[in-house]
Formats: C-alpha cells, sequence, structure tokens
C-alpha cells in the first residue's frame, strides 16, 4: 500500500516512523535504506516500510514481510502490500502522522508567542 503525504502534513517521516515503533533498516544485499516493525522477537513477520521524497510530497509504502525473500535465480518476495493488516497498520501510523503534526503546530505556536528564538534542541 502506497500512501501520498504533502510535507506540510508530515514534516518529519523519521520521527513520526520512530513514534510508531518502526527502526532504520539497510537490506545486506540491496542496499536499500528502509523501516521495519518487527510483530513477535523473530526477524518475520515484520512491517516494512519505504519512504520517497518527491517533491512538496513524501511518498510511505508498505508492506508485510511474512518471511525472508530469496535472491538467485528464482527471485521471489513473500510480502503482502493490501488486506486488513495493511490498512489496519497505515491507520496507526496515520495517527501517529496526525499526532505528531499537532503536537509540531502547538509548539510552533508556543515557541513563537514570545518572539524569541527557539533552543537548538527544539529545532527539529
Amino acid at each position: 500500500m502506497k500512501v501520498l503525504y504533502d510535507k506540510a502534513v508530515l514534516h518529519s517521516p523519521l520521527e513520526v516512523l520512530r513514534r510508531a515503533g518502526y527502526s532504520a533498516f539497510v537490506d545486506p544485499v540491496t542496499k536499500d535504506e528502509s523501516f521495519v516493525l518487527r510483530l513477535t522477537s523473530g526477524y518475520y513477520p515484520r512491517f516494512h516500510i519505504y519512504v520517497e521524497d518527491r517533491g512538496s510530497d513524501v511518498s510511505i509504502s508498505l508492506h508485510l514481510d511474512q518471511k525472508q525473500a530469496t535472491y538467485g535465480e528464482n527471485h521471489a518476495h513473500s510480502g503482502e502490500y493490501e488486506g486488513a493488516a495493511i490498512e489496519q497498520e497505515m491507520h496507526r501510523i496515520d495517527g501517529w502522522v496526525t499526532q505528531t503534526r499537532k503536537e509540531h503546530e502547538s509548539q510552533l505556536r508556543d515557541d513563537n508567542q514570545d518572539g524569541l528564538p527557539r533552543p537548538w534542541w527544539r529545532l527539529w
């Protein structure tokens, strides 16, 4: 499942995904950077997200890896790209997008009331 967010709504994909429980991941074979959320103590199954900058938008592509992909002559990927679990997880992530945006907007309003610059640790 792929969802596009305006950057004004999703100003920090990293913050949203971290708050949603995702960890950064670099595929050892392809070297692609992504995010994963393990559903058990094992490596699989896991939700897997790719984030892509698309100018004024951010694309979030979500799928569920049930088991490790096989590479070689018979390349196979066991990812699920649609269904109830995918929709429910995307709804959960969307909730974090909304919450993070509200907190960010509230913080900007609070910081701008006195007209003083924000400290460096509050710039994100």
